[in-house]
């Protein structure tokens, strides 16, 4: 249940800053599906999580050599998410969520050297501040409320598949 629920936080929250903070709008489903989750978000937390319990927990350094391989580390696995999630939401759905090809720097249409930098920074600040926050949540949702999530997000993508 923690895995399936952090991908329901993660998704929500990127839901919350792609249409709050990046977009500048009232909150409205953003991404491919209906519902206000951000599935490349999800994703990324779950990638979040087994990278830290896998990876870097098994890193035995000081703090900041710890936090500069950390950096390093994030920024080339959220890149190989945000290339896989692109592409995928492509294929899947005939949807591009993004497209870097208007950028100097870009890997194809879904990733780009310019902003790299920021996935390092944003799967530090998860580890250090957002993750504590989300695992309190978590110990408070009910395995009833997470059942009824997979069934609502279930017809939510089946729904998505089927009109686009």
């Amino acid at each position: 249940m923690y895995y399936i629920n952090s991908f329901f936080l993660y998704s929500l929250l990127g839901f919350i800053i792609e249409s709050t903070i990046f977009k500048n709008t009232k909150l409205k489903p953003s991404g491919v599906l209906n519902g206000p989750i951000t599935l490349v978000y999800g994703v990324g937390g779950i990638v979040l999580l087994l990278t830290n319990k896998y990876i870097i927990d098994k890193i035995h350094l000081s703090k900041i050599p710890k936090i500069i391989i950390s950096f390093i580390i994030y920024t080339i696995i959220f890149s190989i998410v945000e290339f896989t999630c692109g592409h995928l939401c492509h294929l899947i759905f005939n949807v591009d969520m993004w497209d870097y090809t208007d950028k100097k720097y870009n890997i194809g249409k879904y990733v780009c050297l310019e902003y790299i930098g920021v996935w390092g920074i944003y799967g530090l600040l998860t580890t250090y501040i957002i993750k504590p926050f989300i695992d309190k949540i978590i110990k408070l949702i009910p395995k009833e409320l997470t059942y009824i999530l997979i069934f609502i997000t279930s017809l939510d993508f089946i729904i998505t598949i089927i009109t686009k």
